[in-house]
């Protein structure tokens, strides 16, 4: 029997090449992460059916309960964050990060340095032995230094973007009032939604029901009673957490081969991060300022009123507020990549020939670590960069 020939089909779920994530406006509002032409047809199909159907009961956590399924996840997604900064402090000692910061005038007549400093900043990382050339600058004076950006040394705050969100004893309690904003403390989001989702750290304590709220109006509960239930017993983690390590403590890796291992170890801690928090997020609710990058790990948003974005005094203040989606709450900080390492620094004329990565992530790879098949299209590998300007004004 003759077996007609058929040609090998290769299919990959990334695109070769994409473009680099957008750049908002300060002036404008973030976009829904679903349209709300798209929201409001599915609440219009949620009525239908509802209609004629006796109410059930909500599902956790709804329902003031915990997903227990989604426990070990938690656990998981906190140590993943207390190791990949752990891991950031080790990589930053080896491998140049450099940020837009702080420079010391000097007067090169009286060559002698002034006592005053003039400090100008901007949000932009460059991962690699020098600051790339790029006019990108959008801080503090940038004009005067048309564009061009003063790089200085990187901490880790600057690679992983500190997003804080306030910390609730009880998730489903009353919202958050503007005179109570100094009295509740702020603890990182990722970490206060995996203390809602069940996580145990005894600083900051939350209250766990052991029976389903009791509804009795539209945004109006009660307690259950939980009397004729056995004492609760003392509450302990369900694994080990980590701690954070001291930067002073952190030691480098002391060979090549420690280096790579130690990059494979962090990107994959970046890895579980993200995707752990991101099937947190389906089930608990963050929300998200659509005009600043507040975040609130909860059904409803604070009252507080401490936006100061673009035209704050229209809504004296008030947040607005809608869902957050997982670059909201680790928001992944994107820099150049460097092709090579060892060879010519980035070129500004060769500036649209280059790719961009998170700043996690090419600290991993100048580290040695694989790339992952996720970034690849956004740090386009595939592209000949041109030896040149003159060659590159010859690409079509």
């Amino acid at each position: 029997m003759l077996h007609e020939p058929h040609a090998l089909v290769i299919t990959n779920e990334y695109p070769q090449n994409a473009d680099f994530p957008r750049n908002y406006s300060r002036k404008e509002k973030k976009p829904f992460p679903i349209p709300i032409v798209e929201l409001r047809r599915a609440a219009r199909e949620r009525l239908k059916k509802r209609k004629g159907q006796p109410k059930g009961r909500a599902p956790p956590p709804k329902n003031g309960l915990i997903v227990q399924s989604l426990v070990p996840l938690a656990y998981d997604v906190f140590n993943a964050r207390i190791t990949l900064i752990n891991n950031l402090k080790k990589l930053l000692k080896v491998v140049p990060v450099h940020a837009c910061g702080q420079m010391v005038i000097v007067n090169s007549d009286m060559m002698f340095l002034l006592t005053n400093t003039i400090g100008w900043w901007c949000s932009e990382l460059h991962v690699g032995p020098e600051g790339h050339p790029f006019k990108s600058c959008k801080g503090k004076h940038a004009t005067l230094r048309k564009g061009l950006h003063l790089w200085t040394n990187a901490a880790v705050e600057d690679v992983l973007v500190p997003t804080e969100a306030y910390h609730l004893y009880d998730p489903l309690g009353k919202r958050i009032t503007h005179e109570e904003r100094f009295s509740i403390p702020r603890i990182p989001a990722v970490m206060e939604l995996c203390i809602q989702a069940g996580v145990y750290v005894s600083e900051y304590p939350t209250k766990r029901r052991r029976k389903p709220i009791i509804r009795i109006g539209k945004r109006e509960f009660v307690d259950a009673d939980e009397s004729d239930l056995p004492d609760p017993a003392p509450e302990v983690p369900l694994k080990p957490l980590l701690t954070e390590t001291p930067i002073s403590k952190a030691v480098a890796p002391a060979n090549e081969e420690e280096k790579i291992l130690l990059a494979e170890e962090t990107l994959q801690a970046w890895e579980r991060m993200r995707k752990g928090a991101k099937k947190l997020m389906q089930m608990y609710r963050v929300r998200v300022c659509g005009y600043c990058p507040e975040v609130h790990v909860g059904h409803s948003g604070h009252k507080a009123q401490n936006c100061g974005a673009h035209k704050h005094q229209q809504r004296n203040g008030q947040h607005g507020w809608q869902s957050a989606v997982l670059d909201d709450l680790i928001p992944p900080r994107y820099v150049w990549h460097v092709p090579d390492v060892e060879g010519p620094p980035l070129t500004r004329e060769l500036r649209n020939f280059y790719g961009q990565a998170p700043a996690v992530v090419e600290i991993c790879v100048q580290a040695g670590a694989a790339v992952p098949d996720q970034y690849k299209s956004t740090m386009r590998l595939d592209i000949g960069i041109p030896s040149s300007v003159k060659e590159a004004e010859m690409v079509v």
